[in-house]
């Protein structure tokens, strides 16, 4: 007769009722191909208020290649491996790494199985992999850097066009002198001239 104690670590063992749900179809899927599975995922869009306040926490990182490690340890490298996902990315260093990892272990026999959504980083693991299985609703996303969600691409070119704007007309602006130290972090040199984007609206001044 088990102890209280044992009961009450199977209970935690057994997770919530959506664990239980989860882990009973992942038994159905590798019952089905005969390979180890595992489900990378993260709960960004149900929870989308705590991702909002902390994304990070919700993002591909280092710290994930721990749990992979964990699940990983007693699996039969020769069955290969399906890695269901379902994550808006995350560090590009750390996704490289967990590819690295993972071909260590499995080699190229990999899948991955996108049954909504895998962003940037999620696409570059899926991408890694010898083949990917999506529904008609899944997609995959662009690999571009961004910064808080906002491709880094896009406020190039908006900063850009910002300068340009400036430089063609800058009798528009207030003249403000300021630093021409390219050590100063708040402003930007070129052709000439020094913004501050510290004042609104930007105010420049010529470059000595």
């Amino acid at each position: 007769m088990p102890t209280w104690n044992d009961i009450l670590s199977e209970i935690t063992r057994s997770g919530s009722t959506h664990d239980v749900v989860r882990r009973s179809y992942l038994k159905k899927l590798v019952a089905k191909t005969k390979r180890n599975a595992i489900v990378y995922y993260s709960g960004w869009l149900q929870k989308a208020s705590l991702y909002r306040a902390n994304a990070w926490d919700f993002m591909l990182n280092d710290a994930d290649k721990n749990g992979l490690m964990a699940t990983i340890y007693e699996m039969d490298r020769n069955k290969g491996l399906d890695i269901v996902l379902h994550t808006p990315g995350g560090d590009m260093a750390a996704t490289e790494s967990l590819v690295d990892y993972l071909r260590q272990m499995f080699g190229k026999d990999i899948r991955a199985i996108v049954p909504q959504i895998a962003m940037s980083g999620g696409t570059m693991i899926a991408l890694a992999c010898k083949e990917i299985v999506m529904g008609k609703h899944s997609n995959l996303g662009p690999i571009d850097p961004q910064s808080y969600g906002v491709p880094a691409h896009a406020i190039k070119e908006e900063f850009e066009r910002a300068l340009r704007e400036v430089q063609a007309a800058p009798h528009c602006f207030a003249p403000h002198i300021i630093s021409t130290d390219a050590t100063n972090a708040g402003g930007l040199t070129a052709a000439g001239w020094r913004l501050q984007p510290s004042i609104l609206p930007w105010k420049i001044a010529p470059a000595h």
